[in-house]
This record gives C-alpha cells, structure tokens and sequence, in this order.
C-alpha cells in the first residue's frame, strides 16, 4: 500500500495583507485636522517647493527599491552559488566593520562637504555593486559587503539630513517636516516590498539565464539616480572648516546629555533591528514546519507602514502624546515583544504577530526620533550625530557575529533577549528626556 506524505508548509493568511492596506489607505484619509491643513502637496507655498518634495521622494523610492534589491537579491545570490555558513558570517562581519570603522565617519563628512557628493557616492557604489555583478557573474563576498554596508550607512542619515536642510532653506513650517518623516518610513517599507516584487518577477523560473536581472535593475536606477543628483540637485557650498565643525559638535552634540539620551535610543533601535533581521528566519522556522518566508516578509513591512501613518495621530491628532512620551510606551512594547521571542517561542502563527507588533511600533518611532533630532541637533551637525549614533549598535552586532558565528558561545535567543534589554533602556532614556525638558539649540520654525 503506497503512503502519501502531505506536505506541511505554513503560509501566512492573505487577508492579513488586505488589512494592512486597507488600515494604512484609512488611516492616512482620516488624518488629523491638524495634518490635514500642511497637507504634503496641497497647500505648499511656493511651486519650488512643491517639485523639491515630489522630487525628493521619488530619489528616496528609487534608492530603496536599490537598497532592497541588493540586500534581499543579495542573499539569495549568495545561496545559489553554494557559499557556505562560515562566508557568509564573514560577509556580515566585514560588513559591520566597515560600517563601524569607515561608515561613523560618513556623516561628518557629509556635513563638511555637503549631502549632494555623499548621495552620489551612494548612487557610484551601488551602480558599481551591480556592474561588477553583471560583468563577473558574482563578485567577492567581500567587496559586496563593504560597498553595500557604506551604502546602508549612507542610506540612514544622508537622505534625512538633506530633506531637513531643504525645508530649513524653503522656511517651510515643521508640520511639513513631520508630514515628511513619516512619508519617509512609509515610502521606504513600501519600495522593500516593490523591490522584492521586482526581484522575484525579474528571476522568474529561471535562475541560471535571468539571475543576473536584478544587478541590471539596478545599474538602471543607480544612473538615473545619479543623473538626477549630479544635474538636478542644486545645493548651497559649504562654508563650515573643519576646526569650527569640531568645536561645534563638542559643544552641541558631545556636552549635551539630552543628544547622548537620544543617540543611545537609535542605537538600541539600530541594533534591535538588526538583530531582527538577521535571527528571524532561524527563529520562525524553529516551529518545524516549512515557512514561505516570502510572505511573512511583506507583511511584517507592511505592519511598519501601518506604525508610520500612526505617527500624525499620536503628534497632532486626537491621540496627541509628547513625543518622548510616546516613545516610552512604544519601546517598552517593543521590549516585552522581543522578550517573548527571546524565550524561544516556536508557534509561528504567535511569532507572525509578534514580528508586526514590533515593526508597527518601529514604523512610529523612526519619526518620532526624527522629529526629536530636528529639536536637539542643529542641521549642519545632523549627519554627524546620526552616523555616530549607530556606531554602538555596530560595535555590538560585530562582536555578537564573531561569538556566535565563529566560536558558538552564544545564542540566537540570548542575542534576541539582548535586543529586549536595550529597548528597555532606551524607553529609561526618553522619559528622562521627558523630565530635562525641551530646550532646542535651533528656533528656525515657524510653528
């Protein structure tokens, strides 16, 4: 008598898609009066300013859709040429320490030379990732890494910083600035999944004649970003020397202990990510049952989407809370969340919910922290502090990776509960960024 063996791959339900989306359509049209009268492209002042925001975002969607492709194409096409689990460790080790060593530095140097030659550095390496992908079939693991580390770096606080200093130079209210913030997390997220569609649609059946598509993907956005950066960004010289950029930050970024308050809740925020990134497959297969990871994928995205259009409800709306406030709850939600992942819970339907709850609260408080630097940090100071901020959560991944991918003494749920203190922490440092006060170093609002 023949035994027939079903199958048991678990796959998320689809409808859980269908809510996001509705939840995010609806939350956006109901936006808060407030919200509503700066609304993004309605009502800006000045037609400048209005092709400088459609503009900004659409640089800012190409260049996440580039992000998403070479980090989510990278993997598989380092699974597909056979590279082994040591390579690959040493792939994210060489990356975390380019960012460490080489990338805590960009920020500086972006506000010394200026946002524009640092975006097209982004665009150079990520057009130079893709041709040496389409030209040799499959570059070092090494090079990939440290290119694609510096690009990521590049990614967090370049694109932010010069959105902020272009409002400054348009003298746009901070409501508009705010609006942006959480556009930014929502475009990001929503350019993730558009970049995996266009990944799988690009592969196709066929691997081995179309695997090097992506990498033509992106030699195409990276030369169209780059040709909009180098002639259609105009941007101010930069006056700043380096002796009164260094006696600026001492002053306002090192002996300010509500910007060290601030700097320690993103780097716990960076490394909690990361450590999600990196441990949740192993950890939602730990249930036993075979997972399209696929799918769990966009839906945790899109549980961040949903978190970013929350944000004008709990800064202006009927919700409204402080901002340090709301990102109190936030990462105490956020660490209770981790915790429970922490204990080595395998049902992958509770882990599914767990994984959205966490990256509902991360899509609210990336421009909640945001929104606190534009109060704390002065612009020309702003990409220096942010790149240096990371460099803890760097640090600490880089160390982790070696313990426990070299020498195995430590693990994945001891990282994971790792993550749950720092976010425990980091809600300690917002309410006592609450307590000092709000004494902001700039005035150039017009509230």
């Amino acid at each position: 008598m023949g035994v027939i063996v079903e199958s048991n791959v678990w796959e998320p339900n689809p409808a859980l898609c269908l809510f996001f989306f509705i939840s995010c359509c609806l939350s956006i049209y109901y936006l808060p009066s407030s919200t509503r009268s700066s609304a993004i492209f309605d009502h800006a002042p000045s037609s400048s300013f209005i092709r400088f925001q459609r503009s900004f975002l659409l640089l800012y969607s190409l260049s996440s859709v580039m992000e998403g492709l070479l980090a989510v194409f990278g993997e598989y096409d380092l699974a597909f040429h056979g590279i082994s689990r040591e390579q690959m460790v040493i792939s994210l080790c060489v990356g975390y320490a380019t960012a460490l060593f080489v990338g805590t530095f960009l920020g500086m140097l972006s506000d010394l030379i200026g946002q524009r030659k640092v975006s097209l550095l982004f665009c150079l390496l990520h057009l130079f990732v893709a041709v040496w992908r389409r030209v040799t079939g499959h570059p070092t693991i090494w090079l990939a890494s440290i290119c694609l580390s510096l690009t990521s770096t590049i990614f967090f606080f370049n694109f932010e910083t010069w959105m902020v200093v272009e409002h400054d130079k348009l003298e746009q209210r901070q409501d508009s600035v705010n609006d942006m913030f959480w556009l930014m997390t929502f475009v990001e997220s929503a350019s993730f999944i558009g970049s995996q569609v266009v990944g799988n649609w690009l592969i196709g059946g066929h691997e081995k004649t179309t695997l090097l598509a992506p990498s033509s993907a992106v030699v195409i956005m990276a030369l169209s970003a780059l040709a909009y950066v180098s002639r259609g960004w105009k941007e101010d010289p930069k006056s700043i020397i380096l002796k009164e950029y260094q006696t600026k930050f001492h002053t306002y970024i090192i002996s300010d202990k509500r910007v060290w308050l601030l700097s320690w809740t993103q780097a716990t925020m960076h490394f909690s990510i990361a450590v999600f990134w990196i441990t949740w497959a192993p950890t939602i297969v730990a249930d036993g049952r075979g997972v399209l990871l696929g799918l769990v994928y966009p839906c945790v995205l899109g549980a961040k989407m949903l978190g970013s259009t929350a944000f004008s409800w709990f800064s202006s709306g009927p919700l409204s809370l402080r901002t340090e406030e709301c990102l109190v709850y936030a990462c105490i939600i956020m660490g209770f969340v981790t915790s429970i992942v922490a204990f080595d819970y395998q049902d992958v339907e509770i882990l599914l919910m767990l994984f959205c709850i966490f990256h509902a609260c991360v899509g609210l408080v990336l421009p909640s922290l945001a929104r606190l630097r534009t109060m704390y940090v002065p612009n020309d100071l702003r990409g220096g502090m942010m790149s240096l901020s990371i460099a803890p959560s760097n640090a600490l991944m880089l160390f982790l990776l070696i313990q426990r991918g070299f020498y195995q003494n430590i693990e994945n749920s001891t990282i994971i509960a790792m993550a749950a203190l720092g976010l425990f922490s980091a809600a300690g440092c917002m309410y006592m960024l609450k307590r000092l006060g709000k004494q902001p170093h700039q005035n150039w609002h017009k509230l």
